[in-house]
């Protein structure tokens, strides 16, 4: 029984080791993506303005660099895997995507909660929300998150970090704050920041990166 005592402690002490370690590399500069090898990308929509904002944000970005690129939305949400698609038709149509845009896919994961549910039974579908979310990332194992806010991100996020900590796949997760946040972050954005989930996290107003001083300003992206 001792010895069983033991190697539980050793154990635990070698999890905890593992957890604060990626906790201490999580927001560091990010040097392995400088190559022009493209990196798997998985992209969060949501809906309230949350996919309109991704969709200008892949517009700037060097798109070619972030292949093949997965797109999630949550279940009930109809129009934004939608819009992705159409993006996505549109660089089938231009010279610089190559045969790239052929490589997306587009997936749906269950809502942690929905709009008006009671906190009592979103504890349920946030643990299913979760479970989804770990499936999707170990079936994906991205190298690239995108996401602005939406509330889908969180259990995605949280799952990315959790393969991380198992060593399965080191994802880089981007945070990029939606432009309507100027003074306060969304509750998606401050769960990400408080618990040093996202890589690099962005916001487009001065008065948020004072407020909060982890994140990097840069600006209007929109």
């Amino acid at each position: 029984m001792a010895l069983i005592g033991v190697a539980a402690s050793i154990l635990l002490l070698l999890i905890f080791i593992r957890i604060m370690f990626v906790f201490l590399s999580t927001g560091k500069p990010v040097r392995n993506l400088c190559s022009s090898k493209p990196v798997s990308t998985l992209i969060i929509l949501g809906s309230g303005g949350h996919t309109a904002e991704m969709m200008n944000l892949l517009c700037v970005l060097e798109i070619d660099k972030f292949s093949p690129r997965s797109y999630i939305a949550a279940a009930t949400d109809n129009m934004s895997l939608q819009k992705a698609k159409v993006f996505e038709q549109s660089l089938a149509h231009g010279a610089s995507a190559g045969n790239t845009s052929r490589t997306a896919k587009f997936m749906q994961i269950y809502r942690s909660r929905e709009v008006g549910q009671s906190y009592v039974t979103s504890v349920g579908t946030t643990l299913v929300a979760m479970v989804h979310a770990l499936w999707l990332i170990l079936k994906i194992r991205p190298t690239v998150v995108l996401c602005n806010g939406p509330g889908t991100c969180v259990p995605l996020c949280v799952a990315a970090f959790l393969v991380k900590v198992v060593g399965i796949r080191w994802s880089f997760i981007f945070y990029v704050e939606s432009i309507a946040r100027v003074k306060k972050l969304s509750l998606s954005g401050l769960m990400l920041y408080k618990l040093h989930l996202a890589d690099q996290f962005f916001v487009q107003w001065p008065k948020l990166q004072k407020a909060y001083p982890r994140a990097q300003y840069v600006g209007c992206l929109m």
